[in-house]
């Protein structure tokens, strides 16, 4: 079969050693008899998951053991708002409306 390479927003290109570890792991993680999407989250095994995300990427970034790592669902959408309320901090910003993005951001 030949591998589509697709670099829209959102999905990304994953090597095949990577699929190929998620299919052997699909029906138990890590011998947790469940696949890692039925793992809940207060889990020791999702906890393992997070804190392997977050070592390896302060690795790759360099991010000093002084800065937090957050973990944030809601993707590009969501730092439409959060930017402007964290700059703003409860006072008046002026803000310019140019098209769909900002409109999102409003």
């Amino acid at each position: 079969m030949e591998r589509v390479y697709n670099f829209s927003a959102g999905p990304a290109v994953l090597p095949v050693p990577v699929l190929e570890q998620v299919q052997a792991e699909l029906l138990s993680y890590n011998g947790s008899g469940m696949s890692v999407m039925e793992l809940s989250h207060r889990s020791s095994w999702f906890q393992q998951i997070m804190d392997d995300a977050e070592a390896l990427l302060r690795e790759l970034m360099n991010i000093p053991s002084n800065y937090q790592v957050l973990f944030l669902q809601g993707g590009a959408s969501l730092q439409f708002s959060m930017v402007p309320m964290n700059l703003a901090k409860n006072k008046k910003i002026a803000f310019v409306d140019t098209g769909s993005w900002s409109k999102k951001s409003h």
